[in-house]
């Protein structure tokens, strides 16, 4: 099986980090960069632009990349590879009433770093390059639930 190719968006609008629920799942307590999967024959750019507008309603601008992350389940072969870039939001707000045509993301919302400290966040890299200038590197793990 290919990896799957993904892009993701690292927007910090007023000191806050932009966050989905990563399943559909409402138990899940686990919260990752809004984004998706990339079309074949789309820049990653559009279809980040795509994937944060259809989840969040807002518009962005993306910028450069910041993070490479990538997981894997090894019980079924699944492996994924992100591309985070660094998004400046251009129009919109977070409202309730905003539905994900995918269904998937149900909740988004601008974390503070304090609030991120007690979350349950992957990739473990996003935090820390959320604040920071600099690109990395978050090395290959097991999926996690």
């Amino acid at each position: 099986m290919s990896p799957r190719l993904a892009a993701r968006a690292v927007l910090v609008h007023d000191n806050r980090l932009l966050l989905v629920n990563a399943w559909a799942n409402p138990g899940s307590d686990l919260w990752c960069a809004p984004g998706g999967g990339v079309e074949p024959g789309s820049a990653l750019p559009d279809n980040l632009r795509r994937e944060v507008y259809e989840e969040t309603g807002l518009t962005i601008r993306v910028d450069l990349p910041c993070l490479v992350n990538e997981f894997h389940n090894p019980q079924n072969g699944f492996h994924q590879v992100e591309i985070f870039f660094r998004c400046r939001l251009e129009r919109g707000v977070l409202s309730d009433d905003w539905a994900d045509p995918e269904a998937i993301v149900t909740r988004r919302k601008f974390f503070t770093q304090d609030e991120m400290a007690v979350l349950h966040v992957k990739p473990d890299a996003l935090a820390e390059i959320a604040w920071n200038d600099g690109i990395a590197y978050d090395p290959l793990e097991p999926i996690v639930f």
